[in-house]
């Protein structure tokens, strides 16, 4: 069996960037570990922001249930950047792929999250 366990999210500002991806998915930002400020997204799995090197803007996936990604677009603000694909920039609309739902965000570091409700085939 393997588990991705954690993976290390660059950011300007650690704790801004992780309440800025527990909001969109209603999680708690965690306690301080070290350099780290974690996010548990499931029992496998843990983002640590980490403040102490330059930002590479990467990509982040998540197959969400319905519910989840329900609340999620509640949560998009106007000042957030969110769109139906990379073709299309943040022009603030969902797409459907592979029979469900999707949306990519953009995070203050320009990171973007991909949200989606069944998996791309």
């Amino acid at each position: 069996m393997i588990v991705l366990n954690h993976t290390i999210v660059r950011a300007r500002d650690k704790d801004a960037s992780a309440r800025f991806l527990a909001g969109l998915l209603g999680l708690d930002v965690g306690e301080p570990v070290g350099p780290f400020t974690p996010v548990r997204v499931n029992d496998d799995l843990t983002l640590d922001f980490d403040e102490r090197q330059e930002v590479a803007p990467g990509h982040l996936a998540f197959l969400v249930d319905d519910t989840t990604f329900d609340r999620l677009l509640g949560r998009l603000g106007p000042e957030v950047p969110f769109g139906s694909g990379p073709g299309n920039g943040w022009d603030r609309r969902t797409n459907e792929l592979a029979g469900g739902r999707a949306v990519y965000v953009r995070d203050p570091d320009g990171h973007s999250y991909e949200f989606f409700t069944a998996v791309p085939s």
